[in-house]
């Protein structure tokens, strides 16, 4: 399991921009095959995320926003289970930080302040 942590942390720290997709690919399927068997609250969100995140990284043009919505809700969950795994939890937060940061959260909608402060819908009048 170190392995795994040393090259997904050390693509982090390269900058993921920076890893090829079929390398990600590579690590996936390792975190896959590693969380397979792991009855923890929490991993089977983080395998269906990741197969999400392989499914992308396999896509001839990944959808940037998608990779990065998908890197941020792994780091959240990740750190989410640190606390809970038998062995490696400060790797396993660290990994969930690093992922965090490297995402960016995805939202339903931009929110238009100015709009919604000013609203242009009429008010009903009796």
């Amino acid at each position: 399991m170190a392995v795994k942590f040393a090259g997904t942390m050390n693509a982090i720290n390269r900058g993921l921009d920076e890893t090829k997709p079929a390398k990600g690919v590579d690590m996936i399927e390792d975190w896959e095959a590693a969380l397979a068997d792991v009855d923890t609250p929490g991993a089977k969100g983080i395998l269906r995320d990741l197969g999400s995140l392989r499914k992308q990284l396999e896509k001839d043009a990944p959808d940037a926003d998608r990779v990065h919505a998908l890197l941020h809700r792994l780091g959240a969950a990740t750190t989410r289970i640190a606390d809970k795994a038998e062995k490696s939890q400060d790797k396993l937060k660290s990994l969930g930080e690093a992922l965090t940061e490297a995402g960016e959260e995805e939202h339903d909608e931009e929110e238009d302040a100015a709009a919604a402060a000013a609203p242009k819908r009429a008010r009903k009048t009796k």
